[in-house]
């Protein structure tokens, strides 16, 4: 069985539907979800789902080891980063090479780097006058939304557009795609 385990910050519909897809699953589980927010709703997904699910400081994420020591004690086949706002430290990067994933809401190189998430993208898009945008999933390096492309879907982007409706496109395409690139990475 091939374990996974999730970072999120937020209310997790991501997690979720990377949750539902797996629920059956045979080969793949979620073995635990971490958030650096003690109030996320993942965290509450997390228990409605039986996952184990934990919050942390930045201290126990990038000083005291805690973490990284539970990260160790699992060895995860991936760690995917599910609206995970952090950056991840260089030795966690290193430590785990090729088995952190993100997912970016833009079609990076674009729209990419500290501070561009959640509506900021999306509202730099419009602004932009994009005919398109969509979803980057990439591996994690040591820097923002630089790491390697492993898959990009698109969407259009109308005239008159506005950043709630591209929203709301992309995150269709997160939740159907993201699922079945963290299969296709671990199958």
């Amino acid at each position: 069985m091939k374990k996974v385990v999730l970072f999120a910050s937020g209310g997790g519909s991501n997690a979720q539907a990377i949750i539902d897809y797996f629920k059956d699953s045979r080969k793949i589980e979620i073995v635990l979800i971490l958030s650096n927010n003690p109030n996320a709703g993942v965290l509450e997904r997390a228990k409605n789902s039986g996952i184990p699910g934990l919050s942390f400081n930045k201290f126990a994420f990038a000083k005291a080891n805690s973490i990284h020591l539970l990260l160790q004690a699992i060895n995860p086949d991936l760690i995917v980063l599910a609206g995970f706002l952090w950056k991840f430290p260089d030795f966690l990067v290193q430590d785990f090479e090729q088995k952190v994933i993100n997912i970016h809401p833009a079609l990076l190189p674009k729209y990419g780097g500290k501070g561009m998430y959640g509506i900021h993208v999306h509202t730099a898009v419009v602004a932009a006058g994009e005919q398109e945008s969509g979803i980057t999933i990439h591996y994690v390096n040591e820097n923002y939304d630089e790491g390697a492309i492993i898959r990009q879907e698109r969407c259009s982007v109308k005239p008159g557009e506005t950043p709630q409706q591209v929203a709301a496109k992309v995150l269709e395409l997160e939740h159907l795609y993201y699922p079945q690139t963290i299969e296709s990475l671990l199958i």
